[in-house]
């Protein structure tokens, strides 16, 4: 059985994603902050098809307790890790408290880092793995109101521009999707502080995003992903 492991599983695009994998017979396992979100994701799915793992993204620890959970099901199997938890905070630069950037950066930033670094012995273990990385169309160019989420993007992007590179040697395939807005919570909950929102509209949603996961990890070689209608 093949395997996936997602962050940020509980709602919006990582929960669309685990429940169309586990639809075509992927062991998925689900790593969110929301316990109850999760044993709900895993009530649907089944206990057989998938493992739920409360975890923090932003801390090593947490991360590793995560992943060593999940590869203790799958017998240290990990075929897809999608990079999918991140946060949103929209408006004029200099009116959002200092604060609220630099946790923006530590979850969509060091995060990625965290979680990357800590499943790479079990992504080099596994023949043929993948990891497809959840980037942005604001990581094309910096997106006014958007600032520190568009930076981080570019991170996104850069990073897995480098890992693509660096773990050939592995057999490991790194790439990106780069949708533009998706009509998730996180959007929803950030929809007042931007008027692009309006202007470039939210016309997809995350089932669309996750099929477009399923088609990256299927036979796809492109390095970054477009995703749009």
């Amino acid at each position: 059985m093949k395997t996936i492991f997602i962050t940020g599983a509980a709602a919006g695009i990582g929960r669309a994603t685990a429940q169309l994998f586990a639809g075509q017979g992927w062991f998925v396992g689900a790593a969110d902050r929301d316990e109850a979100a999760l044993r709900s994701l895993q009530e649907g799915l089944g206990e057989e098809n998938c493992s739920v793992h409360v975890a923090d993204v932003t801390g090593t620890a947490s991360v590793r307790q995560a992943l060593a959970g999940f590869t203790a099901r799958t017998d240290g199997q990990l075929d897809v890790l999608h990079n999918n938890a991140g946060q949103l905070r929209v408006g004029r630069f200099e009116e959002i408290p200092l604060a609220d950037h630099k946790a923006l950066v530590d979850v969509n930033l060091t995060g990625l880092l965290n979680v990357l670094h800590t499943a790479f012995p079990w992504l080099r273990d596994t023949p043929g793995a993948q990891v497809v990385n959840m980037s942005s169309a604001s990581a094309i160019y910096g997106t006014p109101d958007f600032a520190s989420y568009s930076a981080t993007k570019h991170a996104v992007r850069a990073m897995t521009e480098a890992l693509d590179i660096e773990w050939q040697e592995y057999d490991i395939r790194v790439c990106d999707l780069m949708p533009p807005f998706v009509a998730t919570g996180m959007v929803r909950s950030n929809r007042a502080g931007s008027g692009m929102f309006d202007s470039m509209g939210v016309n997809l949603n995350a089932e669309q995003v996750a099929a477009e996961v399923w088609a990256a990890v299927s036979g796809g070689n492109e390095l970054h992903r477009p995703v749009s209608l």
